[in-house]
Order: C-alpha cells, then structure tokens, then sequence
C-alpha cells in the first residue's frame, strides 16, 4: 500500500489508508490529537500510539500527547496503516480507528 493509497472495507464499513493528511485530517475534523501510552515510551521512541478526543482524557491517564512528526515517524517506522469509519452506521460521526500491519491489508 503506497502513502496515498486508501482501502475500501466494505464488510465493515470501514476504510484503510496510509496517506498522512487523510489521518489527520479526520483526526482534527473530530477534535483529536496524535498521542502516545507513555509507560512504554523508550528515549526517542513514543511506544504505542494513541489518538486522543477532548471528551476521553479523564479516561487515559498514562496517554500524553505527540506532535504529529513524532506519531508519524511512528507510524511508518512500524509499517502501519490506519483503518477508520466515517460514519457509524446510523449516519452519525464516528470515531471508530485502529491501527493494523500494512501487510494485513493486502492479503
């Protein structure tokens, strides 16, 4: 999957991407920012990736912000791709990712 390829997944109603600005753009239009669980943080590394919403922080205590650069570097470093739903399936906005192996994609 190139940079700028996006998925279809039909089945779940789901879509797949790697392209940069599509993850963030749907991040922002829903409020959020990159982020990180920082206990396995290690130097330079962020450890895992997060997405962070307004109306969540209470509920993540160990997850602390990233500049996009960093969660990005991430990002590519380990080969993933971003699976989102726009829509739930009653219309509204949703909020729905999760990140998944590249490779997962193409089988």
């Amino acid at each position: 999957m190139s940079e700028s390829d996006s998925v279809d997944l039909e089945a779940e109603h789901s879509r797949a991407t790697t392209d940069h600005e599509t993850i963030k753009r749907w991040v922002e239009e829903r409020g959020g920012s990159p982020a990180h669980v920082a206990a396995t943080a290690d130097g330079d590394d962020p450890g895992l990736l997060r997405l962070q919403f307004p109306d969540t922080q209470r509920d993540h205590g160990e997850i602390e912000p990233i500049s996009w650069e960093q969660f990005f570097e991430k990002f590519d470093d380990e080969n993933l791709a971003f699976v989102y739903q726009s829509e739930t399936e009653g219309g509204r906005t949703s909020r729905f990712y999760k990140f998944v192996d590249r490779e997962s994609l193409e089988e």
